[in-house]
């Protein structure tokens, strides 16, 4: 393992009493992981923002003892300046230092994408307002963006974001090692030098990942599919295959001299602890 390698974990905001009471379980049971960073994610068009913010504070809070900084994401389609403004404000109050900035998407019936259409004009704007208190994160697609018009347009539309003032990137999940390290090629070629850290996401429900993958333009290779499927209903025996095939896919992105690891939790601590322990990654 580089000693250089950071972790990070990614979350949704609970809208319950109990998905809160979870979501402290799950931070708890994820803190030796010593992760850099706990992001939260921001819904379409903001509609989760208020969750968002409750979830960011209390990580932020609970940061002198954890060593863990929040990371809360924004998306800017749907928003507007002034409230991004009051957001990013509060965020600097509360001592936050780190913004995962993203496009976003509109809500269903929402037509006005609002002051902003593009992730690149959401960093440019973090700039102009912050200057460079904030660590700006921003996505990256390895299989190409499911909108793009070709490959080479969604790496022009990347390359804006790094040039607007992006830190480092975070990638969507893939299970394809190839289409990561192609990218990282395309990315040197293009002059972009930032840190793009893989993101990984569990396997605990086959036709869930399926149809998420289907819209977000993540591709399950063929073979994959495939061994998914012959377990139908068998859960058990799914999760423990999709450990094995984890822990080896994380494995050979660690062997890439990856500088981070972004892991996609869905507010569970499976299969982040196990994947983390079986790979050495738990520090003491």
């Amino acid at each position: 393992m580089s000693k250089n390698l950071t972790l990070s974990c990614e979350f949704f905001p609970p809208k319950t009493d109990k998905g809160v009471a979870n979501l402290r379980r799950v931070r708890e049971a994820l803190i030796p992981l010593a992760p850099e960073f706990y992001s939260v994610t921001f819904g379409a068009g903001g509609s989760t923002q208020d969750n968002t913010m409750e979830a960011v504070l209390e990580i932020q809070q609970q940061q002198p003892t954890t060593g863990i900084d929040a990371a809360p994401h924004l998306s800017c389609v749907g928003s507007s300046a002034d409230r991004l403004r009051e957001m990013l404000d509060i965020y600097q109050q509360n001592g936050i230092h780190r913004i995962v900035a993203l496009r976003g998407d509109l809500p269903s019936g929402m037509r006005d994408p609002g002051d902003f259409r593009y992730a690149s004009e959401l960093v440019e704007f973090i700039r102009r307002e912050t200057g460079d208190y904030f660590d700006i994160e921003v996505a990256a697609y390895p299989e190409v963006h499911p909108q793009a018009q070709t490959a080479e347009f969604d790496l022009d539309n990347f390359k804006r974001k790094v040039d607007a003032g992006a830190n480092s990137a975070i990638t969507q999940y893939f299970y394809n090692i190839d289409a990561y390290r192609f990218f990282l090629d395309r990315c040197t070629q293009k002059g972009i030098d930032i840190p793009i850290i893989p993101g990984i996401m569990p396997i605990n429900n086959f036709a869930q990942l399926a149809r998420f993958s289907a819209s977000c333009g993540a591709e399950i290779p063929r073979w994959l599919r495939k061994r998914l499927e012959e377990f139908y209903d068998d859960t058990e025996s799914m999760k423990a295959f999709s450990l094995d095939f984890l822990t080896e896919f994380t494995r050979q992105l660690i062997e890439l001299d990856v500088p981070g690891l972004h892991f996609y939790t869905m507010n569970k601590t499976e299969p982040t602890l196990t994947i983390c322990q079986r790979l050495n990654l738990i520090k003491p």
